[in-house]
């Protein structure tokens, strides 16, 4: 094997560890550390109230995550990778098993689209204070 075999080999383990290390360190069941923001705007405040009353069983905290239920300020909930759409039908249908292996999320009764659209905002918050922003993860 040559030397850029060899390199790119390396780098292609080490990559993997990494990833190992990644996933055990901040996948299901461990709830992330998560910066809050210096203020929440008027319509995160409301849907920060609407998510505890809803969402916190399964999401956590400041939606850290649980052992039932992702971190929502993780890169995977990033609005570049799932919009604000996808926490519209998350709640209306619920959704099947993709990112994690805590089993299907059922539909949440009892709230409505605005409801909804607060509580993103509430995520996305947190998301940005936290750098997972769109602008910020892709430039």
């Amino acid at each position: 094997m040559n030397n850029k075999a060899m390199s790119v080999l390396a780098i292609a383990v080490a990559a993997g560890l990494l990833l190992v290390y990644w996933m055990k360190t901040s996948g299901p069941g461990s709830a992330v550390a998560v910066k809050l923001p210096a203020g929440f705007t008027e319509g995160a405040k409301e849907g920060r109230g609407l998510f505890e009353a809803k969402c916190i069983t399964c999401h956590g905290t400041n939606a850290a995550g649980t052992k039932q239920g992702p971190s929502l300020v993780h890169i995977y909930y990033e609005p570049n990778h799932h919009g604000d759409g996808a926490f519209q039908v998350a709640v209306r249908r619920g959704v099947r098993q993709h990112h994690w292996r805590f089993g299907n999320m059922p539909p949440v009764p009892g709230i409505n689209r605005d409801q909804v659209a607060l509580m993103t905002r509430y995520v996305r918050e947190l998301q940005r204070a936290n750098n997972l922003d769109v602008e910020k993860v892709l430039f």
